[in-house]
């Protein structure tokens, strides 16, 4: 760990479409703005462009309901057609009511509309989706800004979740690579000595929802670089290790 980090804002990305190369646009908007990425360095990026650049992007005007997205829309008060988005998103339906659906998505993660979001797309009629291996995209980030920068770096998929008995929204994991998820301190002590027994920290949602700090939800600053933190490398843990079990989850 260390006293200080710094996060940088990575400005003057463009609109990101479908195959747009989001390591080299990232590389070079670093460069333009004289921030070049640093060994260490941890890049956060919003889940949406991720999305876009793979294609994620649902026409609704393509999507024909199912009788149980008609349905679940009455009880929620939404577009059938993105109900319908949402369900092929979704494993389990966790809570329904008007204006909540909160569901397990195929990816193993517990919030509103499997992740599904209308918000910062080109037309009305569009629903970004989750990309369909954010830890595989998070890699594949990574080796390519290695490939580009000759360091290496982490790199975070961030998205904002709300959180059960808190109000408002934060930045959390969704995809990681290059760094630890969480920082067990376990079977050490604390200051006074005492034995730590339950002590493990979510240090990429922790990045991921500082870095929401610079990025913000608008004004076209998708992407951060956290800098300074001295994370444990890995290239085996993901956010997957984020996600706590049904057999542990005490809140289902």
């Amino acid at each position: 760990m260390t006293n200080s980090i710094e996060i940088i804002g990575v400005e003057g990305l463009p609109e990101i479409r479908e195959g747009d190369e989001l390591a080299s646009l990232i590389y070079e908007a670093c460069g333009r703005q004289g921030t070049p990425l640093e060994s260490g360095d941890v890049i956060v990026l919003a889940q949406k462009i991720v999305s876009k650049s793979e294609g994620a992007v649902v026409d609704l005007d393509t999507v024909t309901p199912s009788s149980r997205a008609l349905e679940l829309a009455e009880v929620v008060k939404k577009d059938p057609r993105l109900v319908e988005v949402i369900l092929q998103q979704t494993a389990n339906i966790i809570r329904s009511a008007p204006g909540v659906l909160i569901t397990e998505s195929i990816h193993g993660l517990v919030c509103a509309n499997a992740g599904v979001d209308s918000s910062n797309t080109a037309s009305n009629d569009q629903a970004i989706t989750l990309p369909a291996d954010p830890d595989g995209s998070a890699r594949m980030l990574m080796n390519a800004l290695g490939a580009l920068t000759g360091v290496r770096t982490g790199v975070i998929i961030s998205d904002s979740f709300g959180r059960p008995w808190r109000e408002g929204s934060t930045n959390v994991a969704i995809g990681v690579a290059g760094i630890e998820s969480l920082h067990d301190s376990r079977g050490q002590t604390d200051d006074h000595g005492r034995v730590l027994k339950a002590t493990v920290v979510a240090v990429a949602d922790e990045l991921a929802s500082a870095a929401q700090l610079v990025m913000g939800e608008f004004g076209r600053v998708p992407v951060a670089v956290v800098r300074g933190a001295r994370l444990t490398e890995s290239d085996s843990s993901g956010a997957k290790s984020l996600q706590r079990s049904p057999e542990t989850d005490l809140f289902r």
